[in-house]
């Protein structure tokens, strides 16, 4: 029990191991990861930059007259743009939900050790407290006995005193 303690607080990182319980809502399979890649690319500016370009030709040559697919009022553009969309919004929400999620399991992971540490601070505290009261006790127990020696000193310098009176006397 003690030794699994002592790993335990060895592996001060543990807490923000993958959690083998958690599941996103995309999955770790294949498709999980490309969707969750291809919402996330939706807010990037080299998508915007992307899509502004292609929006541009397409209507430069529909009203150039250089092709005549999707003539003004761009009713096809319009369809890709509601195709884009449909698919847009869940897909943002859905990565959305994955990063609060991944966000939640990490602040769990942060309450965790932030618990720990606290644990881990109360045991060291009383551990000292614990050695403070020893110390104390110690330097009690140090000064009765220099006391002792001391009145044992005094006496024995009383007892030959009074030896060498003795002695000399005789």
């Amino acid at each position: 029990m003690e030794e699994a303690m002592s790993e335990e607080r060895r592996h001060y990182l543990r807490f923000h191991i993958r959690h083998p319980h958690f599941s996103s809502t995309f999955g770790n399979d294949w498709f999980g990861l490309k969707a969750e890649a291809f919402a996330r690319f939706f807010g990037t500016p080299t998508f915007l930059i992307g899509q502004t370009l292609i929006v541009a030709l397409w209507i430069v040559l529909n009203i150039a007259g250089t092709t005549n697919f999707d003539v003004y009022p761009f009713i096809l553009l319009n369809l890709a743009f509601s195709l884009q969309a449909a698919y847009a919004a869940p897909l943002i929400l859905l990565a959305q939900t994955r990063q609060a999620d991944r966000d939640k399991a990490i602040a769990d992971a942060d309450s965790q050790h932030r618990e720990a540490l606290a644990a881990a601070h109360v045991e060291r505290q009383q551990l000292a407290d614990r050695q403070q009261e020893q110390m104390l006790d110690l330097l009690e127990q140090n000064t009765t006995l220099t006391r002792l020696t001391q009145e044992l000193s005094e006496r024995i310098e009383t007892l030959t005193q009074e030896m060498h009176r003795t002695l000399c006397k005789s």
